[in-house]
């Protein structure tokens, strides 16, 4: 999953065609328990490109778009929030994968 490098990147990536950000951190236990899910999500759904943003790095992205819990997520498709989960639980790759077709329905 590529990560974000800049404000300027993140702008420029949400206009794009479909772009789901996951707001993570290094020091994140749940987060580390779904990245092993990653790579098979990514590539059950191609259309979509991933993006991973450093809650620490990023933080002014992150009190932007009101995410307080790690990890979630926000989908953009041409510039327009399509979609969010977002919440300081757990996630299961059911709960992702039904957040992603959600998406599409």
């Amino acid at each position: 999953m590529e990560k974000l490098k800049s404000v300027e990147q993140f702008e420029q990536l949400k206009n794009g065609e479909r772009t789901i950000f996951m707001f993570s951190a290094d020091w994140c236990p749940d987060c580390r328990i779904i990245e092993p899910l990653l790579p098979g999500l990514m590539a059950d759904y191609p259309e979509y490109e991933f993006i991973y943003v450093d809650r620490d790095e990023f933080m002014d992205i992150c009190q932007q778009h009101d995410i307080f819990g790690i990890p979630s997520f926000i989908a953009y498709h041409s510039g327009e929030e399509v979609g969010r989960f977002v919440s300081k639980d757990r996630k299961t790759r059911e709960e992702i994968e039904a957040f992603i077709n959600e998406l599409s329905a």
